[in-house]
């Protein structure tokens, strides 16, 4: 049976739309505390083509946690104390730039942190060491590089770079907050990238994020002419689903290698 061993040899994280890994064998719920509290839920061990990977779904596995009450620190502590040292980020994204449109699936190599009031640093508690991680690319390159090599080979396409604009949820955002963005250079706006994507920076975690773009941001595309709908949380269902569906190929690649 799946264990508690560095022999995990990579964790998902699942975001919006996505609460298990079906394709998991032997799967096996852990459900543990850590020094920094509570996950979000159970940490799902199993077996995907013999190879031994963690799922935890971000916002629990009934969606009750929204994006500015999870305890994002427990997550990550959680598989470390696992044995964990990879993790590939979910994340259920809006698009804002042209080549992000609805279902697509992007490995993005930047970020721009627009949240706050979130516990956003393990350098938090009196007596703890204060760290100065680099963080001028926030995800792992080597981690990214690999992923992008995983998706060519399971025929999965993927939009390689981009900017996550991260911001506080839970509602969406206004027109003109998106148009900022735009001017600030993001592609996708999401409500889960940090501090996340900072937190196993500390952790020495290596870590990438795959978003799913579930819908366009408000405003979005841009041009003359262009309706920007009312967005519905079944729109952005269907559209994680059917950008999730190379999920599963693209993970057995990335493990075969």
């Amino acid at each position: 049976m799946p264990g508690t061993s560095d022999a995990i040899e990579l964790a998902v994280i699942g975001g919006t739309g996505l609460y298990r890994l079906a394709e998991l064998d032997q799967a096996q719920a852990l459900d543990g505390d850590t020094l920094y509290g509570a996950p979000s839920g159970p940490v799902r061990v199993g077996l995907l083509d013999g190879h031994r990977i963690a799922f935890l779904a971000r916002h629990g596995e009934a969606h009750s946690l929204p994006p500015h009450k999870v305890n994002y620190r427990a997550n990550l502590r959680r598989l470390l104390d696992l044995g964990v040292r990879r993790v590939l980020a979910v994340n259920a994204v809006g698009g804002i730039g042209a080549d992000f449109g609805p279902r697509v699936v992007a490995v993005p190599d930047q970020l721009i942190d627009y949240t706050w009031g979130r516990v956003s640093s393990i350098c938090e508690d009196p007596g703890t060491e204060v760290l100065h991680v680099d963080f001028g690319e926030p995800y792992t390159a080597s981690l990214r590089a690999a992923v992008l090599a995983a998706g060519a080979r399971a025929g999965v396409t993927l939009v390689d770079g981009g900017c996550y604009g991260a911001t506080q949820g839970p509602r969406l955002e206004t027109r003109a907050e998106i148009a900022r963005m735009r001017r600030d250079g993001c592609d996708l706006v999401g409500m889960t990238g940090m501090p996340e994507a900072a937190l196993a920076r500390e952790m020495g975690l290596d870590y990438a994020c795959l978003a799913l773009v579930a819908n366009w941001a408000a405003g979005c595309p841009e041009g003359p002419g262009q309706a920007a709908p009312e967005i519905t949380l079944q729109e952005v269902l269907d559209n994680v689903e059917v950008a999730s569906a190379g999920l599963p190929g693209l993970l057995r690649a990335l493990l075969s290698r």
